[in-house]
């Protein structure tokens, strides 16, 4: 039996400026998910919220949203938690303006623009098939209680997706020029290296820990670890803080410290780079402690069905063919693409995290055309 259609579809320019209004800033709860629940059981889906983890990386609220039954399985995959707006905005941050073109607040690009986007979409999808919305409060935070809280939760309702889009901003120039097919992964790893404080003058009563640990940024600062592939562009380390906190002109300190960030492509896992530094790093200084955490791993999505129905949907509002990427920062789709294919697609970011904020009104009207046809193919 077709499901009923709501009377009136969600304007989406109003209801992205509901949801610009609550304040969000990860962990997000509470106001800006009742604005989200209330437009989704409106069109017919069935939500449920609930809150996951404790402190200090929780709690954090989470939603999902499903409307239909058998058939293929299309996902959409956002959050609605924000960075800190930071100060010297030209309207307030949490107002929602519209000024000429553009509606302005934080989260307008980065994602609530396009979660909007998405459910005014949904008001026009087929009566076949299944749609849902996977939607976080943190994503911008460490990510611990989110989206993995999220897929335990649908693997519990026996609820997998076929395929999944997220409605991160990927357009670099015009909406439509760039769709990610994939990222890097990333690593951060923290190194210590002991010594045995002493005078200056006394050397020999002491043990420099510096000389070792600048030897063993060195040998990783030479490492290639790989040219790149046909996908990704080729693998880097960087160090991102070096302490020693040595306050005396006259002392050798007992300890020096380092920080390094590594992302890499799929020709890699994030555990196995861990134990490629702590190797270099134990033939300098065998005493060293070598602590790392992956953040996420690489991930690529061959491209295939879902792009190409994701492209021909991009390609009918805008002309343009958007092209295939991996570049960027992480996101969640580092967790969906263990649970089925995936593929980023939504505003421009050129104003993202940045002071006024802010989306083209035409651009944000075109997003909802777009995710009405990736719907309409994907259920088809």
């Amino acid at each position: 039996m077709p499901r009923a259609m709501p009377d009136q579809a969600p304007d989406v320019v109003t209801l992205a400026q509901a949801l610009l209004r609550e304040e969000s800033v990860t962990p997000a709860r509470g106001g800006v998910f009742d604005v989200l629940e209330a437009a989704l059981t409106a069109l017919g889906f069935a939500v449920d919220r609930f809150v996951a983890g404790e402190a200090p990386d929780g709690p954090v609220e989470n939603l999902i949203a499903v409307r239909g039954s058998g058939g293929t399985h299309l996902t959409f995959a956002g959050h609605v938690d924000v960075v800190p707006p930071g100060n010297g905005w030209t309207s307030g941050p949490w107002e929602g303006e519209v000024r000429g073109d553009l509606l302005y607040g934080r989260g307008a690009v980065d994602m609530k623009g396009a979660v909007a986007a998405f459910v005014a979409a949904c008001a026009d999808a087929p009566a076949t098939g299944t749609v849902s919305l996977l939607i976080t409060g943190d994503e911008e935070g460490p990510a611990v209680h989110g989206t993995r809280a999220l897929i335990e939760r649908m693997a519990a309702r026996r609820l997998r997706p076929d395929w999944c889009l997220v409605g991160e901003p990927t357009s670099a120039h015009r909406l439509g020029d760039t769709m990610k097919i994939g990222r890097r992964g990333s690593v951060n790893i923290w190194v210590e290296v002991p010594g045995r404080q002493g005078h200056v003058a006394y050397p020999h009563l002491a043990d420099n820990p510096i000389p070792k640990l600048v030897a063993a940024l060195v040998a990783i600062d030479a490492l290639v670890l790989d040219e790149g592939t046909a996908w990704f562009q080729p693998s880097n380390i960087e160090v991102t803080d070096l302490a020693v906190g040595n306050t005396a002109t006259n002392v050798i300190p007992a300890a020096a410290r380092a920080r390094l960030s590594i992302r890499f492509n799929d020709r890699h896992r994030g555990e196995a780079l861990i134990e490629r530094i702590r190797a270099v790093v134990l033939t300098h200084a065998h005493d060293a402690q070598v602590r790392g955490v992956v953040s996420g791993e690489a991930f690529l999505t061959t491209p295939g069905a879902l792009s190409a129905l994701v492209a021909d949907a991009v390609r009918a509002v805008t002309g343009l063919t958007p092209e295939l990427s991996t570049t960027g920062g992480t996101s969640d789709a580092r967790f969906l693409s263990a649970v089925c294919p995936t593929v980023e697609f939504g505003l421009l970011n050129a104003t993202m995290h940045q002071r006024d904020e802010a989306v083209a009104v035409a651009d944000l009207r075109a997003l909802e055309r777009i995710y009405a046809g990736v719907i309409a193919r994907a259920l088809a």
